[in-house]
């Protein structure tokens, strides 16, 4: 016969178990509810406070290197149309008080809070400071963005900056690497879609400005440039989906009726062959003759470089040679012209250029020098033969086995290559490269494929070059050919 022995549980010895093995991290807690229905909330925030560690628990090295000073992380950016900007800011060290000046690492400016908030819900209480551990809205911070690290003072970073040197042994550096240690911000992926915006007449112009401005503080991966031929405005975003959501914000909350042009994939250009080239730029402004020649070549990097973009190097002996206000001047011209590739007008990326030599006349401006960098660059470029490179997405699907074999066959129309196929209980997971052209309005082909069943997720993986017949097709239909 079994007998069953019914014991006195100890709630409090319970609670400190599953907070030690928490702390340990060899455990998470995992409580159900739902939000909507307001289930299950209060358990989850005393669940919070029981088992998470405290603000003065943490032995992060970061936090231990500010030890009494400030150190914050502006999370989130709001604009409030009374208040201005509002940023929330969560505090891991030190206090905040409001009327005090705290100094932007990543932007590198002191700005001063006008005023301390406690947020509840949509009910701000105004507080005379606050302490680690808490999250605060700060009034007065006009250059601050999302992910960005405040400190007291500049004085404060520069003295971790020196501990942590100390720690490791090592002298410290460039003020630049004085203050490289923040906090982890926002990673921003690199946008992958783009399209213009108008506003119905130009009177709104500069209300879709400064509408886009303060969309762009609160939403980093947002990125807003100007077209230099035609003068429009383009919006640059993470997907479909997202572009809409910034349009209909734009209507909403600054009430302006803006069009759409169609959306296109950001692809990117580089180069297929090395080639040098020389160019002169010789003209008079009144009695005044400015003359540079400059010859610089251009070839491909290596594709297990680091290098995201592009690069400029001089050889050995000009490089000794020129003042920084040349090289300055040099370094913008072929920087600009990096920004237009010579097939489509995409950015360039994956070039080595190398200056090799510069002849100028006394007298010659800075213009002038950058003038004659960009045509030289813009020249080597068309010399050296484009390739077109597509972003090449990282796709996840999970899919009922039933669908598995319709899932695979449109990818293979898509020209995706499937890396793996795993087992995750009774579904499906289907990893796999996808370029993102192939993936517009893949949502509902998807839901239609899986009859509602499945889901994905998308993210950038890198940028791949195009196959001839596919970037041949590329450029006929973005001449109209096609």
């Amino acid at each position: 016969r079994r007998h069953t022995v019914t014991l006195p549980l100890n709630v409090a010895k319970l609670h400190a178990a599953i907070r030690r093995v928490t702390l340990a991290r060899l455990a998470v807690p995992v409580l159900c509810g739902s939000s909507l229905r307001n289930k299950g909330v209060q358990p989850l925030l005393d669940a919070i406070v029981a088992y998470l560690p405290a603000p003065n628990e943490s032995h992060h090295d970061l936090l231990r290197l500010y030890e009494h000073d400030l150190c914050a992380l502006a999370f989130k950016v709001l604009h409030n149309k009374q208040r201005g900007p509002l940023v929330f800011v969560r505090i891991y060290a030190g206090t905040m008080k409001p009327q005090s000046a705290v100094y932007n690492i990543n932007r590198e400016n002191t700005e001063r809070i006008s005023r301390l908030l406690l947020p509840f819900a949509d009910q701000q209480i105004e507080i005379p400071s606050l302490t680690a551990g808490n999250i605060a809205l700060a009034v007065g911070l006009k250059q601050t963005v999302t992910g960005d690290t405040i400190v007291s003072s500049k004085s404060s970073a520069l003295a971790v900056a020196s501990r942590a040197a100390k720690e490791k042994g090592k002298t410290l550096g460039s003020s630049r690497e004085q203050e490289s240690l923040v906090l982890a911000g926002v990673e921003i992926p690199e946008p992958v879609f783009f399209c213009t915006i108008e506003p119905p007449s130009m009177s709104k112009q500069s209300d879709l400005d400064h509408a886009l401005k303060c969309l762009q503080r609160e939403d980093p991966s947002l990125k807003v440039k100007m077209d230099p031929d035609s003068g429009q405005t383009i919006l640059c975003g993470m997907g479909e989906l997202h572009i809409e959501i910034i349009h209909d914000r734009i209507r909403r909350e600054y009430g302006i009726e803006t069009y759409l042009g169609p959306l296109q994939v950001a692809y990117r250009e580089t180069i297929l062959q090395s080639i040098s080239t020389t160019d002169t730029l010789d003209k008079s402004i009144g009695e005044k003759r400015h003359l540079v020649t400059i010859e610089l070549g251009v070839s491909a990097l290596p594709e297990n470089s680091s290098a995201t973009t592009s690069v400029i190097r001089y050889d050995d002996s000009v490089e000794q040679q020129l003042p920084l206000d040349v090289k300055e001047a040099i370094e913008n011209g072929i920087q600009s012209s990096y920004f237009q590739g010579p097939l489509l007008g995409f950015p360039v990326r994956g070039v080595l250029t190398t200056v090799k030599s510069v002849n100028m006349q006394p007298g010659t401006s800075m213009a002038m020098v950058s003038a004659c960098g960009s045509r030289c660059i813009h020249k080597a470029l068309k010399l050296a033969g484009g390739l077109v490179l597509e972003p090449l997405m990282s796709l996840e699907i999970t899919t009922n086995e039933e669908y598995l074999h319709a899932v695979l066959g449109d990818l293979a129309q898509r020209r995706g290559s499937i890396h793996e196929i795993q087992s995750r209980q009774e579904n499906k997971v289907v990893l796999a490269f996808v370029p993102l052209a192939e993936m517009m309005g893949y949502a509902t082909v998807l839901r239609t494929l899986t009859s509602g069943t499945a889901n994905f997720s998308l993210e950038l993986s890198r940028y791949e070059a195009m196959n001839p017949q596919d970037q041949s097709a590329l450029l006929n239909r973005m001449a109209g050919l096609s």
